[in-house]
């Protein structure tokens, strides 16, 4: 009697890249932070304040959306430049622009009533938790050891197969 042992295959994990995770990061904020605004419009009032031209506390006008476009452009901007931008520029960018979002998103539950504590405990929880994990990766970010060169003492010197340094041949007369 054969006993069979079925080893399971292991998935592969490969590493993802820093850039990677941080732009995804980005993606993710920045469909949280447009899904919370949309839901927000449920809110009761909100239609109505809008409708008659006022949102928060502030009167509709072209400045005012011109400020909220450049608000929610933001994260879809860094989800480019997370994957694109060289890795001191990116790591720059990502540590500025992801401490300058956490307190604009705390400010986003100012004013508002114990009765929609959850709903925004929750968005800005999530949005505080992904904006930390980018700044977390961005200061982790991996560092490169360079390559040292050590010179020879003549360009005719060669290395055998364990590394040791060979005298160069002489010529026979």
């Amino acid at each position: 009697m054969t006993n069979r042992t079925n080893t399971p295959r292991l998935l592969d994990n490969p590493p993802i890249p820093v850039q990677t995770k941080i732009a995804a990061a980005w993606t993710a904020f920045m469909f949280l932070y447009v899904y919370v605004d949309v839901l927000n419009f449920y809110k009761p009032g909100v239609v109505d304040g809008i409708l008659a031209g006022v949102v928060f506390e502030f009167d509709i006008s072209a400045a005012l959306l011109t400020i909220f476009l450049v608000s929610v452009s933001i994260p879809a901007l860094m989800v480019v430049l997370s994957a694109t931008l060289p890795a001191p520029v990116n790591r720059a960018t990502n540590l500025v622009v992801a401490s300058l979002l956490i307190p604009y998103s705390l400010f986003n539950a100012v004013g508002e009533t114990w009765e929609w504590a959850g709903f925004y405990g929750i968005s800005i929880g999530i949005e505080v938790l992904l904006l930390a994990f980018i700044l977390r990766s961005a200061w982790t970010w991996p560092r490169t050891t360079p390559t040292a060169t050590i010179p020879t003492r003549s360009r005719l010197e060669t290395t055998n197969a364990g590394g040791a340094v060979m005298p160069p041949e002489r010529k026979k007369l």
